[in-house]
């Protein structure tokens, strides 16, 4: 699914976010708290913008390692880091299974993800893995939707995922351009992405149970801001430092 849509992603969710997106990734990568030379991992990186934001943090002598495993997502992370002259560092992007990511124990200052936890087979897992990875005293961030919960936001959210979102996926199938033939193949299946996506963020546990999945993988120091209103959710902890339970 998730390489189906890879085409339409950065201008989906431009448009689902107007364009505020980047601005919680920006916000997102304040709380990891790194800075040059610092090493850090985003996972289920999709299209790079995350590593991208937190690349510009760590430069000069820091790396950024931005992991998916959907290759359709990578080459397009790949393809904008290469359009991109900046002289900084370079994210590399890897295919890696959140579930088992593939990285030493403590070898990097920093884990985040943005707008992936929600897709995690296996959330508790996910969050471990990223734990694992973050060396003591590190820092463990997650960018995600939630659901707003007081009209009339919660009214208008509603409207807007459930039924205009899928609106805007057929559209946007439409915007690849292509044959009628390919067309045909390809609206439906972008169309039943952006459908999967707010049921996606309605099992997706609301920040305050995500915190204390959170706790649950080994985080200290869990807590998070609300952003848009309460659409947007930004959780950070803290791997303990040896005696620090």
């Amino acid at each position: 699914m998730f390489d189906r849509i890879a085409g339409v992603y950065d201008l989906m969710n431009t448009a689902m976010t107007a364009g505020l997106h980047h601005r919680w990734r920006a916000r997102a990568a304040d709380l990891a708290r790194v800075g040059p030379g610092s090493r850090v991992l985003d996972v289920a990186t999709g299209t790079g913008d995350l590593a991208i934001e937190l690349a510009a943090r760590v430069s000069p002598g820091g790396e950024v390692i931005g992991s998916d495993f959907a290759e359709g997502m990578l080459a397009r992370a790949r393809a904008k880091v290469a359009a991109h002259e900046g002289g900084g560092v370079e994210p590399r992007f890897d295919w890696a299974d959140a579930l088992e990511l593939p990285y030493e124990d403590g070898s990097f200052d920093a884990a985040t993800v943005g707008f992936g936890a929600r897709n995690f087979d296996d959330l508790a897992r996910g969050l471990a893995e990223m734990t694992r990875v973050v060396r003591p005293g590190g820092r463990v961030v997650v960018l995600e939707i939630t659901t707003p919960r007081r009209p009339p936001l919660s009214i208008f959210y509603g409207l807007w995922f459930d039924r205009l979102v899928p609106v805007l996926g057929r559209l946007a199938g439409v915007a690849l351009g292509g044959g009628a033939r390919a067309r045909g193949r390809r609206e439906p299946a972008i169309a039943d992405a952006y459908a999967y996506l707010p049921s996606s963020v309605k099992r997706f546990p609301d920040p305050a149970a995500l915190a204390g999945e959170m706790e649950r993988a080994g985080l200290l120091e869990v807590s998070y801001v609300l952003a848009a209103g309460g659409i947007v959710a930004i959780h950070a902890g803290t791997v303990p430092r040896e005696g620090e339970w």
